[in-house]
């Protein structure tokens, strides 16, 4: 059969995957398997995820009586007295869906050492060889000789947004199927019968091997991500698909935009408008953990309809706020979003769309009915079944989002998650949007007399441009970071340029020079600073974001005067506004001036901000290299001499106030 070339035709690529353009060693593992499927629908592999044929499971939400587990089992080679049988994953029917539980509590969330490097390209990650002493040639081989071995699902899928383009491949044991069933929820996959006939390899690869973490890897999540000059290739050592089926393929996009300029911001975003109709686009950006998510999830309220601003971790004191119509939101993005070129526009705003297809929810703050009743009501009848991960879950019962699986007997795992396809939700902003506000989210600990600490962020502060830069080459992890595998020291902890480092495979300063390049061409995008989890000594969970959202919606695309507004005590925190009020409410100040909280006070202030100039100062540094950009050098060096705002906001001119000319 001649495959035609024309990119509107389309093909069946179960019947010609051995004709396309795909590189030689795919070729090779697809053309070995005893077994090639390839999905036409979401139900197939949704079925295949059970271990049944195409077709056998009645996934009406009133079926009771089906009770099915499935378990994915590996054989690892070597091992004694039957010990070779391990368990990777349980995968139970729910009458919503499908749970999703790893046996092993490690698995449950991202190492943050997963990533390592297999090839010889420029890089500032450990590399394979580094890690393990030899090149990844062998094992590479070892991986693909082993692929051919089984029975293998493939899903053809695009990275990123469709209309860029960027072919993509997923490779995963049958047994598995359930990873490529949260793969193409996560990144949309191309039906077998629709595959255009011009389909070739210019995104990546995704091959999953999960025994290799037992034969080689001592039973770590390990992910070796192996460029070439067209595209990467991430051979997933675990099933866990956090750092490989979500953060994998944001690596790809990333290795895409470093060869061609622009790069994939690690953010959420929404279009937030206002009960009087006027509509603010807010991008927010932050380490895993950062507030993402909950930048698009409506507001909490008590049971009887106010705000719970916060409660104070020393006394108990508590301080509501009465907001009788919260905005209307319009999510756009949850976690990653393209800037690619093609988007922007001379207006001056940042333009982004969504780089996913489905949002992979963290739900660890909902732990009784109605914490969130829109994402509760949507999870527990949904329009098609969904995919769970780390719930507990009775066979046929209904997986309910606040009742997460144990680590350990009465440790809760820190991070249940449900993956929601962007069509199941509601008033969605498709398309690219231009950005008005960027915020950053940091995890702050609770920080008074008895917890000198760095929690010492405002409810909300004002970033100049070069100010903002800043805060995104060092992307603090923060406080108690549920996404991710606990680390030993309780130092802050940073995840490096645009909190997505994590995710990259290159060099740390490409990617900064690439942000600068995005904020100084984007002069009309505005910045701001947001906590979460504690402002001081009062515990604020989301609220801060919540409460920031509304506020900004309602100010529009009005800049704040200079008479509104007082620099922070600590330089790297720019200004904060003199109050908030929202419909009429004031917000306390103890939510804006830190230093005069009772429990906390200067001392304990100076204290918070000597540790944020001590984290700027070891994280700027490995940044002062001869590649980075001059202006970015000039931003660097003031930063360690001490800059205040008026120093930061000459590097970078932009209009910030209403009376800047």
């Amino acid at each position: 059969m001649t495959i035609a070339k024309d990119s509107r035709s389309v093909v069946d690529f179960q019947a010609v995957w051995s004709e396309m353009d795909l590189p030689q060693h795919v070729t090779e593992v697809l053309s070995a398997a005893p077994l090639v499927q390839i999905p036409e629908t979401r139900l197939q592999l949704l079925d295949w995820s059970l271990g049944r044929p195409t077709g056998t499971t009645d996934w009406t939400l009133g079926n009771r009586d089906d009770h099915g587990v499935y378990e994915a089992i590996f054989y690892v080679p070597g091992r004694p007295n039957g010990q070779g049988r391990v368990v990777e994953a349980v995968v139970t029917k729910a009458r919503n869906g499908l749970a999703i539980n790893f046996p092993d509590p490690a698995m449950r969330r991202r190492d943050p050492d997963a990533m390592v490097i297999g090839d010889a390209l420029p890089t500032d990650k450990p590399t394979y060889e580094e890690r393990f002493g030899e090149t990844f040639a062998k094992t590479r081989q070892q991986t693909l000789d082993w692929l051919k071995t089984q029975e293998l699902v493939v899903v053809p899928f695009y990275a990123g947004t469709d209309v860029l383009g960027y072919g993509s491949l997923l490779i995963v044991p049958r047994q598995a199927a359930f990873f490529a069933a949260a793969l193409a929820d996560l990144q949309g996959m191309i039906p077998r019968s629709q595959v255009p006939g011009d389909f070739k390899i210019s995104g990546g690869v995704l091959f999953v091997a999960p025994p290799f973490r037992h034969t080689h890897f001592g039973g770590r999540q390990v992910v070796v991500h192996d460029r070439t000059v067209s595209h990467q290739e991430v051979f997933a050592y675990n099933l866990y698909p956090g750092p490989s089926a979500k953060k994998g393929v944001y690596s790809m996009l990333l290795d895409i935009g470093e060869r061609e300029g622009w790069t994939t911001n690690h953010c959420a975003a929404v279009a937030v408008v206002t009960p009087y109709e006027n509509q603010l686009i807010l991008m927010h950006e932050g380490a895993s953990g950062g507030g993402k998510s909950e930048m698009t999830e409506h507001i909490h309220r008590m049971e009887d309809g106010r705000l719970l601003l916060g409660r104070n971790v020393v006394t108990g004191e508590e301080r509501t706020l009465n907001l009788p119509e919260a905005c209307h939101l319009r999510p756009i993005a949850d976690d990653m979003a393209c800037a690619h070129p093609t988007y922007q526009r001379p207006h001056g705003r940042l333009t982004i769309a969504d780089a996913e297809d489905a949002w992979f929810v963290r739900v660890d703050h909902i732990h009784s009915y109605g914490t969130a009743p829109n994402l509760e009501r949507l999870c527990i009848d949904p329009p098609e079944p969904l995919i769970f991960l780390n719930h507990y879950i009775v066979p046929g019962g209904t997986c309910l989002t606040w009742e997460h699986v144990e680590d350990a007997p009465g440790k809760l795992c820190p991070n249940p998650r449900v993956i929601l396809p962007r069509r199941m939700l509601e008033d969605i902003a498709a398309g690219p949007k231009a950005v008005d506000v960027r915020s950053f989210g940091v995890r702050c600990p609770a920080t008074h007399k008895e917890s000198q600490l760095y929690g010492i962020l405002a409810m909300i502060h004002v970033l100049s441009p070069a100010l903002a830069w800043l805060w995104r080459l060092v992307a603090p992890r923060g406080h108690a970071n549920p996404s991710i595998q606990a680390q030993k020291t309780k130092e802050m902890q940073s995840e490096g340029v645009g909190s997505y480092w994590a995710f990259a495979t290159g060099r740390r300063v490409d990617q900064a020079n690439l942000l600068l390049r995005q904020i100084v061409e984007t002069p009309e995008t505005r910045y701001v600073l947001i906590p979460n989890q504690h402002i001081g000594a009062w515990k604020v969970g989301f609220m801060a974001e919540w409460i920031a959202r509304e506020y900004l919606a309602r100010r529009g695309s009005a800049k704040f005067g200079r008479e509104q507004v007082s620099e922070a005590g600590c330089p790297l925190l720019g200004y904060i506004p003199n109050q908030l009020r929202v419909e009429g409410s004031m917000i306390p100040r103890v939510f804006l001036r830190v230093e005069e909280q009772i429990q906390g006070g200067p001392e304990v202030y100076e204290e918070g901000a000597r540790q944020w100039r001590e984290f700027f100062a070891r994280e700027l540094k490995q940044f002062q290299v001869p590649e980075l950009d001059a202006l970015g050098q000039r931003i660097i060096e003031a930063c360690l001499d001490g800059a205040h705002q008026e120093d930061y906001r000459k590097l970078i001119p932009h209009p910030m106030f209403r009376d800047d000319m």
